[in-house]
């Protein structure tokens, strides 16, 4: 089964399209983690939407936040693969994917991680940034990959 990636700012979002980004990010985020949040922060209309679709189904997604509007530096956020997607390596290409699209190595990137994932950001170039944090339950750490040129 073929994957698209898509990437699009939130004016060029359909509708349908943006459902399915909610839905999913609910799936995962609020009933999966039984995390009781907003997940419509405000952000939204500022950010770059980047997924990855298989049979018509969003499989991974993340957002670039612009800086000033989570943190000073560009952010990534809202990272989600799909249950049906896990272990299969998409989350590591929605991660490359995200890093081009939030400048690469021209900038840093600053992210709000779940804090067992700090191993798997370390080997996308993520360094510890802050020590752990409470988030909606969850331990969270920040971290910064830095601009490389």
């Amino acid at each position: 089964m073929p994957t698209t990636w898509f990437v699009r700012e939130f004016a060029e979002l359909t509708l349908e399209q943006l459902y399915a980004i909610i839905q999913l990010r609910e799936r995962v985020f609020v009933v999966e983690q039984r995390c009781a949040y907003i997940d419509a922060d405000g952000a939204d209309p500022a950010c770059k939407h980047l997924w990855a679709e298989r049979d018509g189904e969003i499989v991974a997604y993340l957002r670039v936040v612009p800086a000033g509007v989570k943190f000073v530096e560009v952010s990534i956020g809202r990272v989600i693969t799909a249950p049906s997607a896990r272990g299969s390596g998409m989350g590591r290409e929605l991660m490359k994917r995200g890093i081009v699209e939030a400048g690469g190595d021209q900038q840093p990137i600053r992210i709000g991680a779940q804090a067992h994932l700090a191993k798997w950001y370390g080997e996308l170039g993520f360094v510890k940034a802050s020590d752990v944090y409470w988030e909606d339950g969850i331990a969270h750490v920040e971290m910064v990959r830095p601009a490389t040129t």
